[in-house]
């Protein structure tokens, strides 16, 4: 605790773990009472000191039994310090790619580790779906864990034997310091949009938490979305902070781009530029947004040392991340897809795509999470209408609040020519199954990989793919029972673009 406080130390006690959770305190722990959305940490200070807690770390004093509570200036800094040196400031022996924007965080992290890996280099991931520290993997919790979490699995990693990781950084761990004192090698931006302004509350305070990484914890290397309006800003900071700057996009100024761009249901081509380099890529990952995200990736495992040639093989082989523009189904005459968009701008994006992939109607199926930014929910419904051709408008993670007000926000967006409400999910997506033809395409949009739905703080399971699978094999039997045909043996070959 020396250094961190500027209160009298009477005794060095044995620390043998971090615990930001009094749930998880173990004799030996230093417990951070931190103050969240829902509970003060404070509030058990008492109980984790009394499950042998050798010391409370706090913004605020306390008053316990036992006594031994420390008052920092800012906890969420003085935690990432702490974490670093507990578990020996990990980061410096290891090449870390931290990956920050709105939008393509989770897809490019996951090229990274691929590419990385098939060239030998062993890699770990910390992201929205999953971590991966070693031979096990485990579902994540957070985008981006808190500090002690965080730093305990670069160590794991390390003592793994994985000297490289890419990980996703989100502007909430760089706004609560999650990622201080961390060195990253090479820093990606992919885009910025309006999200989270229910935390941020300004566009520019959103921007300003992204550019942390470039302006303070990056050491090496800034790769940098070109095309992006915030990336020319991002160029800036780098660049006064001594890093490398390599920027990616379809724009001719760009270290790396893409041209001769072609898009279909089957995938994407371009013709990938670097310097003298122009190599041909056929990649199955659908939409322009995924071009984005192979192009980031390319540059960050360029940047690393990893070759053209595997680079090339990875986005050759890659079929995309869960719930990330997934293809559910090409069968039953029409494309039936998962994807993650919970944010105007993403929900742009895959809708512009899938309007590329298909020669029929785009039916969507979306709704907004509840305890989250109220201002995007108008903007997203606008932008479903403008887009697509049939809005069946839904419950996604109402969390606490009234999923009917939700969607009255979302309808506040809409001019209701061609919109359904169905608030509840499960019958949206058997109903969008229903109304789907041949050549069609049925988005499911908001949750993409998530497994469960969020009510009154109840995580109750709930795939949509899952979801979608089922109704889609009821609306095979439904049809071979009503029409007396073999819908299940129709595809969508020769029914979609490209």
């Amino acid at each position: 605790m020396r250094g961190i406080t500027d209160q009298e130390i009477t005794e060095d006690p044995v620390v043998t773990g971090l615990k930001a959770d009094s749930r998880k305190v173990r004799k030996g722990d230093v417990f951070f009472a931190i103050k969240g959305e829902h509970h003060d940490g404070l509030a058990f200070a008492e109980d984790a000191l009394k499950k042998g807690a050798v010391a409370v770390v706090s913004e605020r004093p306390v008053e316990t039994e036992k006594g031994r509570v420390y008052v920092v200036d800012d906890i969420h800094l003085r935690m990432a310090e702490i974490a670093d040196r507990f578990y020996g400031h990990p980061s410096g022996s290891m090449h870390l790619v931290g990956v920050t924007g709105t939008n393509g965080k989770t897809t490019v992290t996951y090229l990274i580790r691929e590419m990385l890996e098939h060239c030998g280099k062993r890699a770990g991931l910390l992201g929205t779906i999953k971590y991966i520290t070693g031979d096990v993997e485990r579902p994540a919790s957070l985008t981006t864990p808190d500090a002690v979490e965080f730093q305990k699995a670069l160590r794991e990693m390390i003592d793994s034997g994985l000297n490289y990781a890419a990980v996703e950084v989100s502007s909430h761990a760089l706004s609560l310091r999650r990622v201080d004192f961390t060195d990253f090698e090479v820093s990606v931006f992919t885009n910025l949009s309006r999200d989270h302004l229910d935390f941020h509350h300004h566009m520019e305070d959103y921007f300003r938490a992204k550019a942390r990484l470039f302006g303070e914890l990056t050491k090496k290397t800034s790769v940098i979305n070109g095309d992006d309006p915030a990336g020319k800003r991002l160029i800036a900071i780098s660049e006064e902070s001594g890093l490398e700057v390599v920027t990616y996009g379809l724009g001719e100024k760009n270290s790396l781009k893409a041209t001769g761009l072609k898009t279909g249901g089957e995938g994407a081509s371009f013709v990938m530029c670097y310097k003298d380099l122009k190599v041909e890529i056929n990649t199955p990952m659908i939409g322009k947004p995924n071009v984005y995200n192979a192009l980031a990736a390319t540059a960050a495992a360029l940047s690393l040392g990893v070759e053209m040639d595997v680079i090339k093989g990875v986005l050759e082989s890659f079929n995309g991340v869960p719930g990330r523009m997934e293809v559910v189904s090409r069968e039953d005459g029409f494309l039936s897809i998962v994807d993650y968009a919970h944010t105007p701008d993403a929900l742009e994006k895959v809708l512009i795509a899938a309007r590329e992939v298909v020669p029929g109607r785009v039916i969507l199926v979306f709704g907004c999470g509840g305890n989250r930014d109220r201002g995007k929910r108008p903007e997203m419904g606008r932008i479903a209408e403008e887009l697509s051709d049939l809005q069946i408008v839904t419950s996604d993670n109402p969390r606490y609040e009234n999923p009917d007000v939700i969607i009255g926000d979302i309808l506040g967006g809409m001019r209701g020519g061609n919109v359904i409400v169905v608030p509840d999910r499960r019958e949206a997506i058997y109903r969008a199954t229903e109304l789907a033809k041949a050549g069609d395409l049925v988005m499911v949009a908001g949750k993409g990989h998530e497994n469960y739905q969020e009510i009154e703080g109840v995580r109750y399971p709930f795939s949509d793919r899952e979801v979608l699978i089922d109704a889609l094999k009821e609306r095979r039997l439904n049809r071979s029972f009503l029409e007396g045909d073999s819908p299940a043996g129709s595809s969508l070959k020769g029914g979609i673009r490209g």
